[in-house]
């Protein structure tokens, strides 16, 4: 039995928890190794104190037992009620069934309304709980597989954007650009990005999480490349921005303030310091340099099998920093319909500082076509 789950089953005891149902499938995976993505049917992890299952619709069989590391997997078909199975077999693998415990912030309302009908006992006397703390907490340190598997991520995600900037030209759209690198991404083997890729030109990064469409490049102009892949079931997460022709000393100025703060933000990382303080180094040189409004969200995010997970970077975190930890560092200005700037690194904490996962140059490149 994997290790995570030996894990999560001690827990069980100490807790007196005597059945885990888990139907994220980003949690799934990552206590059993399979990948699925199940749409509105049910991909499922039950587990007890010294069982486990895997519940997955009939047409994933196949894969379902090739890819985990589960050797109970129970299947249903379109036209079967799963919960009658789930119920059955989670009553088989803990007879005695007083405490449920559930992923409050992934399980539907719909699906707890289920699990409450199959679980609950004929005099109402059975306890839930929520695991999602246990699941955070557990996943949050990498283990040096999941971390070389990231930074292969992160290979790709360098060339991603590289790709992206050999691409530009006057003219072209945002969308078009975008197409290109996932193209490419495709042709090396990459069958998923992180996330919505996103190219944005000129004024139009101000908005951080703008959706690239038919905006046609300019020149002497910002071009921001925010993007990442999947790669082995693992995410990367990276940001870059670049001038297309000569930008103006504003501009420049702007930039050189937010490589100052992801640099300084990078370089500062150690264990034992707050997630709170990380973020506040970063976002006083941006503030000290008259900007501080500007910079309108955390300094980063955690990262793992998804490209945003626990912890959360942030000028009021308490978390404590920890080899093994991985997140971006991505600090950005952005002043509405003048210029948008984000430089991001995703990081993993090591005994001594942090290590980043993407490598491309974060001096300001300019491309002269």
């Amino acid at each position: 039995m994997e290790q995570k789950t030996m894990h999560l089953q001690k827990y069980m005891v100490a807790e007196n928890i005597d059945l885990v149902y888990m139907d994220n499938p980003t949690a799934v995976a990552y206590f059993t190794n399979f990948e699925s993505n199940p749409h509105e049917r049910i991909v499922a992890y039950v587990v007890s104190q010294n069982d486990h299952f895997l519940f997955v619709p009939s047409l994933e069989r196949a894969e379902a037992e090739s890819q985990s590391n589960v050797s109970k997997v129970f299947t249903y078909t379109d036209d079967e009620n799963p919960w009658a199975i789930i119920g059955e077999n989670g009553h088989k693998i803990a007879s005695n069934i007083q405490k449920v415990s559930v992923d409050e912030k992934t399980l539907t309302v719909e699906r707890w309304f289920k699990l409450q009908q199959t679980f609950s006992s004929a005099t109402d006397t059975t306890e839930w709980s929520d695991i999602s703390n246990f699941i955070e907490q557990t996943r949050v340190i990498k283990e040096d597989d999941e971390i070389k598997k990231m930074s292969r991520a992160g290979e790709l995600a360098d060339e991603a954007i590289q790709i992206g900037m050999d691409f530009l030209e006057e003219g072209i759209t945002e969308l078009e650009v975008v197409a290109q690198i996932e193209l490419e991404m495709k042709k090396r083997g990459v069958s998923e990005m992180s996330f919505s890729t996103l190219v944005l030109f000129g004024e139009h990064a101000a908005n951080p999480h703008g959706n690239p469409g038919d905006r046609k490049l300019n020149q002497n102009e910002f071009v921001l490349f925010d993007l990442g892949v999947i790669y082995k079931g693992y995410a990367s997460d990276a940001t870059r921005t670049i001038a297309f022709g000569e930008v103006d000393e504003h501009k420049q100025k702007i930039y050189e303030i937010v490589l100052e703060a992801n640099r300084t933000a990078q370089a500062a990382v150690k264990p034992g310091m707050r997630a709170a303080e990380l973020d506040q180094i970063a976002r006083k040189i941006i503030t000290d340099a008259g900007y501080g409004e500007y910079f309108n969200h955390r300094l980063g995010h955690g990262i793992g099998k998804t490209a945003h997970e626990f912890p959360s970077i942030n000028s009021t975190s308490d978390i404590i920093l920890e080899p093994g930890m991985c997140f971006s560092i991505e600090p950005g200005i952005y002043i509405q319909g003048d210029v948008g700037i984000r430089i991001e690194d995703c990081v993993y904490v090591t005994e001594t500082g942090c290590e980043p996962f993407t490598f491309l140059d974060k001096e300001l490149t300019t491309i002269i076509k």
